[in-house]
């Protein structure tokens, strides 16, 4: 076995490498993109409207991750261990969306009358709703599959594209509308998701196959991909229900304040974003040696990832003072809130990679059991916090769930690492025959 995990390694690095310098290569072009992007729409919809639209984008990221049913990380999963799995993979993932999607759509419009503020037009909510829950699922999809076959070449384009006509339809939103509102940004918004969800669907079937109708789906399987889903779901809590909070408790301008800074941290940790994507499939295939081997993969990585973020985090608080020079005047308090949040790269690297490690190793139950309980840790202090401190509550609320989900992820696979080394000993000690008495 050791023998085999010693090539997988060595397969691993080789790939990986490739793979990373790929993802930064699109990610490059992908931040300088991103970064015109957000200040194109940031600064042209104000502090106000871009609170409105971060409050939908917030609601509808709670439930999107169930729009396909953890059926693309089934499909990394079982395609990166055997590709002849794809085509019946992709298919069972699209009805999947196509499916669970529909009834997400219309639980989304209805529950938005209760959460969202009424400020907040309905038409912006199924724009967002119809952009998220189908056409980013798709998109998520297709790179997915490009991920299991590990050509990333092809998910840095998809996602470079998605940046790339966003920042066309924000520059076209621009110049037909002076001040435009968050429901005409909401209408450019769905039509350039649902161009490049076309373009990554026919992108997929033209370099990996067109897919085949396979309902079957073990027990253990759909519990799994539920597993995902919940991960995916409780994660999106914990990063972005205090704005749609903010928006319900607080004020629109306090969640645009608020959510420009998270998209500045969002931003910085791209580069380590695309490491985990690179190395996702390589977890699989060491967490085939259990948990220590699935350890020992992400340890360098890691190390790698903290050095990064501890230079950004640093560069954060040392330039945070140039925000209001490049949003406008609007967003002065954003550099406050960016400073507070400048520990969270660091302390991000830590849990996501423990937390591939441990959904790698086949414990991705436990993983999602401990994000579910950091979610509503979170939600419980927003109630009480973004009322008596609005977005200042909710930087505070984010800095304390990060630092839970580093101390549970930590714990976890300390105890299941500890527990594998106990049975591997076990395992190796000789039974002694028992002398019998003359």
């Amino acid at each position: 076995m050791f023998s085999r995990l010693r090539s997988l390694q060595s397969f691993g690095s080789s790939t990986l490498a490739r793979n990373t310098v790929w993802m930064l290569l699109g990610l490059g072009l992908k931040l300088v993109i991103q970064a015109l992007y957000f200040a194109v729409i940031a600064r042209s919809l104000g502090a106000r409207n871009y609170g409105a639209f971060v409050g939908v984008v917030g609601l509808v990221g709670i439930v999107s991750p169930f729009g396909a049913l953890g059926s693309g990380h089934l499909l990394i999963k079982n395609v990166s261990r055997s590709l002849a799995q794809f085509k019946a993979n992709f298919g069972l993932a699209l009805l999947t969306t196509l499916l669970s999607s529909s009834i997400l759509f219309g639980l989304v419009v209805l529950v938005s009358h209760f959460v969202l503020p009424v400020a907040i037009p309905l038409q912006l909510v199924m724009l967002v709703a119809a952009s998220d829950l189908f056409g980013n699922s798709i998109i998520t999809i297709c790179v997915q599959a490009f991920v299991a076959f590990e050509r990333l070449k092809w998910t840095a384009s998809i996602n470079v594209t998605l940046s790339a006509l966003r920042l066309v339809a924000a520059v076209i939103l621009v110049v037909l509308y002076h001040s435009p509102s968050a429901l005409q940004w909401g209408w450019f918004y769905f039509g350039s998701t649902s161009i490049v969800a076309m373009l990554a669907l026919g992108l997929v079937i033209a370099k990996l196959g067109a897919p085949t109708l396979n309902l079957s789906r073990t027990a253990a399987e759909f519990r799994e991909g539920l597993y995902f889903s919940v991960s995916k779901s409780t994660e999106t809590i914990y990063n972005d229900i205090d704005k749609t909070m903010l928006a319900r408790l607080g004020t629109l301008e306090a969640t645009g304040i608020y959510g420009a800074a998270y998209r500045l941290i969002d931003v910085s940790f791209a580069p380590v974003a695309s490491l985990l994507v690179a190395a996702y499939p390589g977890f699989f295939r060491a967490g085939m040696g259990g948990i220590s081997a699935s350890v020992q993969y992400a340890k360098p990585l890691i190390w790698r990832a903290l050095g990064y973020t501890s230079f950004i985090s640093i560069a954060m608080l040392t330039f945070a003072g140039f925000i209001p020079y490049l949003l406008g005047g609007e967003y002065r308090l954003t550099v406050e809130a960016l400073r507070w949040l400048a520990i969270l790269p660091v302390l991000k690297v830590v849990h996501f990679f423990l937390s591939d490690a441990m959904t790698g190793a086949g414990h991705q139950g436990l993983r999602s059991l401990i994000q579910l309980g950091v979610a509503i840790f979170n939600v419980l202090i927003n109630l009480w916090v973004i009322p008596a401190y609005s977005w200042r509550g909710a930087a505070w609320s984010s800095i304390a769930s990060d630092t839970l989900l580093v101390c549970g992820m930590g714990t976890a696979v300390l105890v299941l690492y500890r527990r594998s080394r106990a049975s591997a000993v076990e395992m190796e000690v000789p039974i002694r025959p028992v002398r019998s008495e003359a």
